[in-house]
């Protein structure tokens, strides 16, 4: 049995490339990694059950516990944006060269 090497990524650049995906995926796994991030950050301050976020985001409790378990595969960025909407905030996108 052939033995697997570990490969490690410091960003989300480096995860992409090593994954063989293009440049425009690591930029989208970076922006849902931070609204995920964001997510968590204003649910576990406010104190919220899963059950609470789903019903002020009209989704289900299941893809909210996804979300705040960080399992965000088969999660659209809409339905991020709109959580985070549903909890008083929006996103900002900011725009600059890729370095």
């Amino acid at each position: 049995m052939k033995k697997s090497k570990a490969i490690v990524a410091r960003n989300s650049r480096e995860l992409a490339e090593a994954l063989g995906l293009q440049p425009g995926d690591a930029v989208e796994m970076e922006v849902r990694s931070d609204l995920n991030d964001m997510i968590i950050k204003i649910v576990e301050k406010r104190g919220l059950t899963h059950a609470a976020v789903a019903e002020l985001a009209k989704t289900s409790r299941t893809r909210v516990t996804a979300i705040l378990n960080r399992n965000t595969h088969e999660v659209s960025t809409d339905l991020m944006l709109r959580i985070l909407a549903s909890l008083g905030y929006r996103a900002k996108i900011k725009f600059y060269p890729a370095a």
